[in-house]
């Protein structure tokens, strides 16, 4: 599947009349890092950062990026920083189809064909599902196209009743899974869109369990198992997510694969001889 263009990110946005001291202040808090700890990490003093968060020392565009690198401020929020400490943002957002990022694409693109016949997928910010190789096409087999329609998202497609949730036959543990590594994106990015995407999720009823279905054998995997069914066969899939190490862009820092591996030997025969 082509790699589709992302969807406009949330701008980074400055509360009016908020400067960069209280911003800090909440991101270092966030992350539970006293002023001291902060300073020695960052080549600074307690006092200084004293000052910076108070308003009574404006610090440099270089103190900005330091003090948001030590305290993990995601690539958007930087900006937001830069913007009210006074400085010009630093980070582009380049729109995933622009010719600047075509080793990007490319690059993402061959990847997640290498890994066929086992599923893997490329999404944003918000979980939009922007590329997907032939073995996630296979999952979503026989799914109502109000699901599907462009850009289809992935936790919408895991956990509406309508979606694959029926399907998964470890859903409460795969559901509380995937919310709670939401609730942790959440709290890392401050991003209302992912905010109300987690609402809307969450609200969904329970799926009826399909005639017959009965609960998958507790297995000792190394990790949490997505098993699903598929073509009356039960699939096992551990998840793995990788993103861009130093992204100095917002749209490639937003970028995630996600690669769902067989967790046994049953589901790797099965893959192989459908796509081989």
């Amino acid at each position: 599947m082509t790699l589709l263009p992302s969807a406009p990110g949330t701008p980074a946005v400055v509360p009016a009349g908020q400067g960069v001291g209280p911003l800090l202040r909440a991101w270092r808090e966030r992350r539970r890092v006293s002023q001291l700890e902060l300073a020695l990490r960052a080549g600074s003093s307690a006092r200084h950062i004293s000052f910076v968060e108070t308003g009574r020392s404006r610090p440099s565009e270089e103190m900005v990026l330091k003090l948001a690198e030590h305290l993990d401020v995601p690539v958007r929020e930087r900006n937001a920083l830069l913007l009210a400490a006074g400085y010009a943002p630093r980070y582009p957002e380049t729109p995933l189809d622009d010719p600047a990022l075509d080793a990007v694409r490319e690059g993402v693109e061959r990847l997640i064909q290498g890994y066929e016949p086992y599923p893997a997928l490329v999404v944003d910010a918000t979980y939009n599902v922007l590329a997907a190789n032939r073995g996630v096409t296979m999952l979503l087999e026989g799914l109502p196209e109000s699901l599907l329609a462009l850009p289809p998202n992935a936790m919408r497609l895991t956990l509406h009743p309508r979606g694959l949730a029926p399907r998964i036959r470890n859903f409460p543990e795969w559901r509380g899974h995937l919310l709670a590594q939401m609730e942790r994106q959440i709290a890392l990015h401050r991003s209302a869109a992912l905010r109300e995407l987690y609402e809307e999720v969450t609200a969904y009823p329970a799926p009826a369990a399909a005639p017959g279905a009965e609960p998958a054998e507790p297995v000792p995997y190394f990790a949490l198992p997505m098993q699903i069914e598929h073509q009356g066969r039960i699939l096992s899939f551990v998840s793995s997510i990788s993103t861009f190490n130093t992204p100095m862009d917002v749209t490639v820092a937003e970028l995630a694969i996600e690669t769902l591996l067989p967790a046994d030997p049953a589901t790797v025969k099965y893959l192989h001889s459908l796509l081989p």
